[in-house]
């Protein structure tokens, strides 16, 4: 039997240490600020938008702290409270900052760019509205190239599927799940063990039939096979194909779904001016909509399951999303305000700005 492809990508660009170097993670965000800018800018240069071309890049670095900040206290606050109370005597000290360790949540990167053109917007005296609209470009690409950068990085795996489906896919990472209650799976990656040096397959099961005395020994070899596959240890994927589990490619499907599809949608909507804050509201249901699509391919993240109705902690942060947007979508629309915006088409010179 031919099993699915074994992840084998490394999260490293290029690597300098076990730990330090420019990883795709970053890279990811970098494009997005980028793209965010460039279409910002070109609109602002055809004066299509209440910006002018010496304000953009002042405006993007708002956008990129509030999303950077927004995203990690969006997922201290949403996935792992304990990060506000952990603390350690080794830089960075606060477990809130430990950001090399992975752990953004795009809810809360929206709610710091929304915060990031309130202030933006207050200080320069620009229609609020009309600066979340100019993010969603932006934020819809840099969704995508974020959940393309999940994929390498072998994170936010998906569910269980058949391993004949053309796009099944094993993920190494799968095993840092494994504890007491997946002994025999735990038993299993013996041959793994071996393969990357250091053990014996006996020793190993001796390790395993003695848990609790040898998980730190079991743990710190997991650490070194899922970093083996990302150096290509070959003999290390052909042991962990057999033991792994065929998934879906769900970084990929939400990459497509929440990223590229909305984006496509977005600049198809603004094709002709809109009134402020009519293309934010539209971003908002779509990913929303796109996200509790996508979810359905992904395994809920470890430690929180499934919730109410067998739905994740994303869908039902979607979902009171798009209530949300809802509200605010009826806000935008009763306001007395001309449409603004599009491709091509400038703005009638007048009093246009205000901070609604």
């Amino acid at each position: 039997m031919t099993h699915p492809w074994v992840h084998n990508l490394s999260p490293f660009l290029i690597q300098f240490t076990d730990t330090i170097g420019i990883r795709y993670y970053g890279l990811a965000y970098l494009t997005g600020f980028f793209l965010a800018y460039f279409f910002i800018d070109l609109m602002a240069k055809r004066r299509t938008i209440l910006l002018q071309r010496e304000q953009v890049a002042d405006f993007i670095t708002y956008v990129a702290i509030g999303a950077l900040v927004g995203g990690r206290l969006g997922y201290a606050a949403f996935y792992a409270p304990d990060l506000f109370v952990t603390f350690h005597r080794s830089i960075p000290f606060w477990g809130l900052l430990e950001v090399n360790k992975g752990g953004m949540a795009s809810h809360g990167g929206i709610m710091g760019v929304i915060v990031g053109c309130v202030l933006f917007g207050r200080k320069n005296k620009v229609r609020i509205t009309h600066l979340i609209d100019l993010c969603t470009f932006g934020g819809a690409l840099g969704i995508f190239f974020g959940r393309i950068a999940n994929f390498i990085n072998g994170e936010l795996y998906g569910r269980p599927c058949s391993p004949h489906l053309w796009m099944a896919m094993e993920f190494p990472s799968e095993i840092y799940t494994w504890g007491v209650d997946k002994i025999d799976k735990i038993r299993s990656l013996g041959p793994a063990a071996q393969a990357v040096g250091g053990t014996t397959v006996a020793q190993w099961n001796t390790w395993v039939s003695n848990f609790a005395m040898a998980q730190a020994n079991i743990d710190s070899f997991k650490e070194k096979i899922v970093l083996a596959t990302q150096h290509h240890n070959h003999a290390v994927l052909a042991a962990l194909a057999p033991v792994l589990t065929p998934r879906y490619p769900s970084q990929l499907i939400q990459a497509l779904l929440e990223g590229l599809t909305v984006f496509l949608i977005l600049a198809w909507l603004w094709r002709k001016p809109r009134k402020p804050g009519f293309i934010s509201a539209m971003f908002g249901v779509l990913y929303a909509v796109a996200r509790i699509i996508g979810e359905q391919f992904r395994m809920p993240d470890f430690g929180i399951g499934y919730q109410w109705l067998g739905l994740t902690r994303g869908q039902w942060l979607s979902v009171a999303m798009i209530v949300a947007v809802s509200a605010y979508f009826y806000y935008v629309m009763k306001q007395p305000t001309e449409p603004m915006g599009g491709w091509t088409k400038p703005l009638e010179p007048g009093p246009q700005k205000a901070t609604q």
